[in-house]
């Protein structure tokens, strides 16, 4: 309850309530009070009580009789993953905020307390089965006639990837990088065979060396492997363009791949510049506007190619 003063103006004392943040109080609330009744996120845990989540609850080993601290519910955090869709959340960090300080992300919880570890272990450790779910979501939607399967558009977007653009490299330089990447892998690896050749560092940080370098082999390797498929692409629009192969011309056109991410593609984005990036294909009813489907390809271009696997997607 706020406290009262007053202050003095041209016509006499003014009375006001301030606010007295240090006063004690005592609230008796219900967390069902927290939001009205025709609230969106009620309609969205209505829709979620009638998922099927069993696939979500056979990881779990909190059972009866056995000793342990009790798991979350899945439904709760296929809920609150859900309502921060619609809301445009797509960070753990920023929902388990919104957890804390939103009104309906509290109703939903009523009273479970939840961190960002917890939601992001659960959106990664569960990927297919989301989908799948998220699959039944479409159908009870389609089901209600919410959404109309009769006409489908499909487009790509071009989204700049954390790949670097200077971690492109020629096939040469890949071959010279993997081959010290071997050689640093196989000296870690006696390291931890004989730790008293280096007592100031500690087996966990020889362990984390080690880790770190096999994880750089690897990806190398990952980049070797994606050559033979784009001097196919290369040597193909070539071929189509008349350009004749001979001195640096042919250097000039050396594929390069990233040895940090493999799979991306320097595209052209939509300002006009080169950049690292990941092609971005959504399926999308023309009606209802509903993503039906998504895919993640490095194709530069969206061609006749991509159109049947999402066409098999969506069915």
């Amino acid at each position: 309850m706020g406290n009262s003063g007053s202050e003095v103006g041209q016509k006499g004392a003014v009375r006001l309530r301030k606010p007295e943040r240090r006063q004690l109080a005592m609230v008796v609330q219900c967390a069902d009070d927290l939001v009205r009744g025709l609230h969106p996120v009620r309609t969205v845990m209505a829709l979620v009580e009638q998922l099927d989540v069993s696939g979500f609850c056979e990881p779990i080993r909190a059972r009866e009789g056995v000793a342990g601290r009790d798991a979350t519910d899945p439904r709760l955090l296929v809920g609150l993953w859900l309502y921060a869709c619609v809301r445009g959340i797509g960070s753990a960090r920023e929902l388990a905020r919104r957890c804390e300080e939103s009104a309906p992300f509290r109703w939903m919880c009523g009273g479970v307390k939840v961190n960002h570890h917890l939601l992001s272990d659960f959106r990664c450790d569960h990927a297919d089965a989301l989908d799948a779910l998220f699959t039944q979501v479409l159908v009870a939607l389609v089901d209600k006639k919410l959404v109309r399967v009769s006409r489908i558009s499909q487009d790509g977007v071009r989204i700049r990837v954390s790949a670097g653009s200077n971690s492109f490299r020629r096939e040469e330089r890949l071959q010279q990088l993997l081959a010290q990447a071997q050689q640093q892998v196989s000296e870690l690896r006696k390291q931890l065979e004989t730790p008293a050749q280096s007592a100031a560092v500690t087996a966990r940080q020889r362990a984390a060396r080690s880790r770190a370098a096999a994880s750089r082999q690897q990806r190398l390797e990952q980049a070797i492997a994606q050559l033979p498929e784009l001097k196919k692409r290369q040597a193909e629009a070539a071929k189509r363009a008349g350009k004749c192969k001979c001195g640096d011309q042919i250097r000039a056109r050396q594929p390069r791949v990233s040895t940090t991410d493999a799979d991306t593609r320097v595209m052209k984005m939509a300002n006009g510049g080169f950049s690292p990036a990941a092609n971005v294909q959504l399926a999308t009813d023309t009606k209802s506007r509903a993503i039906l489907g998504v895919d993640v390809c490095n194709e530069s271009y969206d061609s006749a190619g991509l159109s049947e696997p999402m066409r098999e997607q969506v069915e």
